[in-house]
């Protein structure tokens, strides 16, 4: 029987890299919803190579656009804000949310009513959300996991696993393109320098905060809402290669990594397949790869995002909802040449000393239209910081 899936965000990075892997075994697959925000063009492409039964463009002014170029297809359009949950209405096997920043957050609580499994590549959606996907997840019977690369090993190497039994879980972190630039070349970034990144190809923004390791500062909150395990344990080091994952230090003395190249269709194959694929078994082992392995300590003066972890910990509940609608707004207005790459993490910071700040940060989101209004508030007060 084949398998039904949706993917929210079909158009980006983690999107068609889930169509690939879907392409190999086409056969086995049915998909049933395809959703983008403004890249028409390529989804109006994938409707037509994979035969999608539905497609949701979030920007209504495509709709036409991709209604005419379907006409001759099978495939039901939608636009703007339709909740997938009023396009599918049988419960379906599989969904990827893949959607970029908290615009994912309501997709994904949809996606968690009418889906069997969520693979979840929005780390927004945990970050502000988690102890409300928790409890949905559980009245639906919805089983979650994670794909970026760290917590999907981190998943795996900590399965049945208590917190009493681990001593330390070590998140790696590339370093991105200016690890061993000096802060006097940092001043003078420029966006097209800060997208390309050395070893993944991910979409603009993603890029953008592994450059600053704003990536590490979420993936780290996430890890530690999504697994459980006491905060203290969880550890950040440098590692280039981008080769070893997540590393789990146990109290038994035992050490575990999971090691695989660069690539997102290695957890999104093995996420789909529940690790049955064959797909990625026929490459050997790179002996002149495992020969280079280097890893060290995160230098806090080049990378000045890793401090806002503690602050994220200890300055309110709603603080990591605050830190990443600012973040989100920065990387915008620096993609745009508005603002100079260090000013990213240094404008979030200032949101900190803003009086208003506390009320928001300690304020206990219950619900999605709490958690808007505190992402608003950090949105509004990031631009208005900015304006020059």
């Amino acid at each position: 029987m084949k398998k039904k899936i949706a993917i929210l965000g079909s158009t980006g990075s983690i999107g068609r890299a889930t169509l690939e892997v879907i392409k190999k075994d086409i056969k086995n697959f049915d998909i049933i919803l395809l959703s983008a925000n403004n890249n028409y063009k390529k989804l109006i492409e994938q409707a037509k190579e994979f035969k999608v039964k539905n497609v949701l463009v979030k920007n209504k002014i495509f709709f036409k656009r991709i209604k005419n170029s379907l006409q001759n297809q099978k495939t039901k359009v939608y636009s703007g804000d339709v909740s997938i949950k009023d396009i599918i209405s049988r419960k379906i096997d599989f969904t990827m949310s893949a959607i970029v920043g908290l615009a994912g957050l309501q997709p994904t609580i949809d996606a968690i009513k009418i889906s069997k499994t969520v693979a979840i590549a929005n780390k927004e959606s945990i970050i502000c959300a988690w102890h409300i996907l928790s409890k949905i997840k559980k009245k639906y019977k919805t089983e979650i996991l994670p794909v970026d690369s760290e917590h999907f090993s981190i998943f795996e190497l900590t399965k049945r696993v208590s917190n009493d039994e681990v001593e330390e879980i070590i998140i790696t972190a590339s370093g991105g393109p200016f690890l061993n630039s000096s802060k006097k070349k940092l001043n003078f970034v420029k966006p097209t320098e800060a997208i390309n990144h050395p070893n993944w190809k991910m979409g603009k923004k993603i890029s953008v905060d592994s450059a600053n390791m704003m990536n590490k500062v979420f993936e780290l909150i996430e890890a530690y809402k999504f697994f459980g395990f006491e905060r203290k344990k969880y550890k950040i080091l440098i590692h280039p290669q981008s080769y070893v994952h997540s590393i789990i230090r146990f109290k038994s003395g035992l050490i575990k990594m999971i090691m695989y190249n660069p690539d997102m269709k290695i957890p999104i194959s093995n996420i789909l397949y529940n690790k049955k694929n064959q797909h990625f078994n026929k490459s050997q082992i790179d002996i002149r790869i495992l020969n280079k392995l280097t890893f060290h300590e995160v230098n806090t003066k080049s990378f000045p995002s890793i401090k806002l972890i503690n602050k994220c910990f200890t300055s309110g509940f709603s603080t990591p909802i605050i830190v990443n609608a600012s973040n989100e707004v920065l990387v915008n207005l620096f993609l745009e040449k508005k603002i100079a790459f260090l000013d990213i993490v240094k404008t979030i910071n200032k949101i900190f000393n803003d009086k208003e700040f506390k009320k928001y940060a300690r304020r206990k989101a219950a619900s999605l239209k709490d958690i808007k209004i505190i992402d608003n508030w950090a949105r509004l007060k990031t631009n208005n910081m900015c304006v020059r």
